[in-house]
């Protein structure tokens, strides 16, 4: 028995160890199993919608063009179906027109005869015609006789001469003819004239009633109010033609000529 013992006792170890060899192979084996098993195929990525195919570039002009206006349908007319006559129109109260346009005329008559100069003048009686309305400056007047005027600074200046006229850029149609009473409100001033000279002669005339009066001197030309402003020069045959007219002033003695 004492012999026995000893050799049944390795056997059992020897199996042990056996055992464990045989869990490590096998746990091992299983390892390497997991590790050099067959690797999974990628997951395949979701299918992307495909694009849709795009228009062509006319297709596209065709498509953003706005749609054709309507053409606004047309109204009946009278006697067609669906015709409404218009709405009436407010009254114009022609009376009251009337009574005002009266009123306004009574209103003028009245101011037209009101004096407004201080000559007790009427504004009517202003008017020769419809071309001047108010007494002005530079107003050409004539009366019945062949006298012609021109109102300035509230005189009216004779204009002694056709040549005068012509010197101050009148015209016929300028002329405001008027009855007597009515230049006899105004005052008279002094006439206008025109000088007339020539280059070869000291002499200096003026023009009065279609006649040339010799001017002395200096001295009566200043004293008459002339100025050179006033004088015209002319051809000397021209004023020679002229016929004389008394002298100024009257006993100057005989003119002598251009």
């Amino acid at each position: 028995m004492a012999g026995k013992t000893p050799e049944q006792k390795p056997l059992a170890s020897d199996r042990l160890l056996d055992l464990l060899l045989d869990a490590l192979q096998e746990r091992q084996a299983a390892r390497q199993g997991r590790a050099a098993g067959p690797t999974r195929a990628p997951e395949p990525l979701p299918a992307q919608p495909a694009a849709p195919p795009k228009a062509p570039r006319s297709a596209l002009a065709v498509g953003k063009r706005k749609p054709a206006a309507r053409k606004p349908q047309s109204r009946p007319g009278p006697g067609e179906e669906g015709w409404e006559p218009p709405p009436k129109l407010p009254p114009i109260h022609l009376e009251r027109v009337l009574v005002r346009f009266l009123a306004l005329i009574v209103v003028l008559i009245i101011a037209f005869n009101v004096p407004v100069t201080r000559y007790g003048v009427s504004l009517a009686r202003i008017m020769p015609d419809s071309a001047s309305l108010i007494i002005r400056d530079g107003l050409i007047l004539k009366g019945s006789g062949p006298e012609i005027y021109k109102l300035q600074d509230d005189k009216l200046r004779w204009i002694s001469s056709l040549d005068a006229f012509e010197h101050l850029g009148l015209r016929w149609g300028d002329v405001r003819v008027v009855e007597d009473h009515f230049l006899d409100h105004f005052e008279k001033g002094p006439p206008i004239h025109v000088l007339l000279k020539c280059l070869d002669s000291p002499h200096i005339y003026r023009l009065e009633n279609q006649q040339k009066r010799w001017i002395q001197d200096i001295d009566t030309f200043l004293a008459e109010g002339h100025v050179w402003d006033d004088v015209r020069f002319v051809d000397c045959e021209y004023l020679r033609g002229i016929p004389d007219g008394p002298p100024i002033p009257e006993d100057a003695g005989p003119p002598p000529q251009p």
